[in-house]
């Protein structure tokens, strides 16, 4: 019997955003971006000309109704006593799909049923590695677990993994800024749509993710319990991203995650299923008078020129409103973002005290940087902050953070029912 069982020490299938300081257990790697792309045959990166290696070669073969019968049921594996006490020591356990099928409980904490494995991976084969739930007592408590499945196929006769999904469950670091910028770079985004009335979350087709109930997990100043997954290389900007069926496969799986995870906290109460989400949104020609599609945002004259496109989040509603702005439809050249949901908002609390020259408005605060300008203030919805990052170059032909700041807080908080709000710049 082939088991794949590791103890963490591989790639997590994309970055944990939390730095040095904290947020994985220990032994569970780096998580730098390198996980194996899917390998999606005919897709290509919507940006720039970088290619996700492994995109090439047929699609899996398929297999016999009685052989996906049996592969689309994960289960607990056995094996050697010397391997089982290595797992049990990392606090890992390996799974098998195609190993003694209908026994055992279900992958990622007893979440995820047939028919969330088929919408994930179709009929390939899975593997499943999943660590045991509790707080890492050397990362100041911020990472619970992962659970990461691999599912594979044929390709020209041999057998390669072909997609990977990881999930985490961690507490997004409010007091060292670990989680303030790779996080919602990946969690964030503008390709992504809310995942509906009640579900504190976002979703696209390779990045979801939703905040467990403060009542469940404690909050006060700390950010927010998540349940994020991930799948592929969290900066090509691919066609998945945007696929119906993949967004609405990676939402209801992060979701019935958490309802597992919920259970394993003895938790009350569960998150009902998520309905149909937003269409996707793709790059759009940009309106200068109402920049973005905010009433009242006006670009300056000078960017015109440089901001010629924009992309916002699907539909209204959830934690965060994101638009990014560029020229043509090549890789974002600055990212406006509203976090409505006062626990998100945490995480950018360290932004707020050293993320440069302090700002002040009529009734907010803020910091002003040259890729960074983060500014709060309380409205009747609770803490609510307004972000503007710029993701290209920051010579002083592109100010953006500068330039666009005080115009975005002013139309933003407006159309939120938050103003009116003036922002006042520091001398230069």
């Amino acid at each position: 019997m082939h088991v794949r069982a590791g103890s963490g020490s591989e790639d997590n299938g994309h970055r944990d955003g939390t730095g040095a300081a904290g947020g994985r257990p220990e032994g569970t790697g780096e998580g730098s971006g390198g996980t194996p792309p899917d390998a999606v045959p005919g897709e290509s990166p919507r940006q720039g000309t970088e290619t996700a290696a492994g995109n090439t070669g047929p699609a899996p073969v398929r297999r016999s109704r009685l052989g996906r019968f049996l592969r689309n049921r994960t289960v607990r594996t056995v094996t050697v006593a010397g391997l089982v006490g290595a797992l049990l020591g990392a606090g890992v356990v390996a799974w098998r799909t195609d190993t003694l099928p209908l026994v055992g409980p279900r992958p990622c904490w007893d979440s995820l049923d047939g028919s969330a494995m088929t919408a994930l991976f179709g009929d390939r084969r899975t593997e499943v590695e999943e660590q045991s739930l509790r707080p890492d007592p050397e990362g100041q408590r911020l990472a619970y677990g992962q659970c990461r499945i691999t599912g594979y196929g044929e390709v020209r006769g041999e057998e390669r993994a072909a997609r990977q999904v990881t999930v985490h469950v961690r507490r997004l670091d409010a007091t060292f800024g670990t989680d303030s910028r790779t996080w919602p770079a990946e969690f964030l985004a503008a390709n992504m749509a809310p995942l509906g009335e009640g579900l504190p979350g976002m979703a696209s087709g390779m990045r979801a993710w939703i905040a467990l109930p403060q009542s469940c997990t404690g909050g006060g100043d700390s950010g927010p319990a998540v349940v994020d997954a991930g799948r592929g290389h969290a900066s090509l900007d691919l066609d998945s991203a945007y696929d119906p069926a993949e967004r609405s496969a990676l939402a209801s799986a992060v979701v019935a995650v958490a309802n597992g995870v919920m259970r394993d906290f003895d938790c009350s109460g569960a998150y009902p299923a998520p309905g149909e989400l937003a269409d996707p949104v793709d790059w759009t020609d940009a309106d200068p008078r109402a920049f973005c599609g905010i009433e009242g945002f006006v670009l300056p004259d000078r960017h015109r020129k440089s901001l010629t496109t924009t992309r916002t989040v699907a539909g209204d509603g959830g934690p965060a409103r994101v638009c990014e702005g560029t020229y043509g439809r090549g890789r974002a050249s600055v990212r406006f973002t509203t976090v409505v949901e006062p626990l998100t908002a945490n995480v950018f609390t360290r932004d707020l005290f050293d993320g440069g020259p302090y700002l002040r408005g009529t009734k907010g605060r803020g910091t002003l940087g040259t890729t960074r300008a983060v500014y709060e203030k309380d409205c009747r919805s609770g803490r609510v902050v307004f972000m503007v990052e710029q993701l290209k170059s920051a010579d002083s032909r592109y100010r953006y953070t500068r330039d666009l700041l005080p115009a975005y807080v002013a139309a933003e908080a407006e159309r939120i029912g938050c103003g009116p709000e003036k922002v006042t710049l520091p001398k230069e």
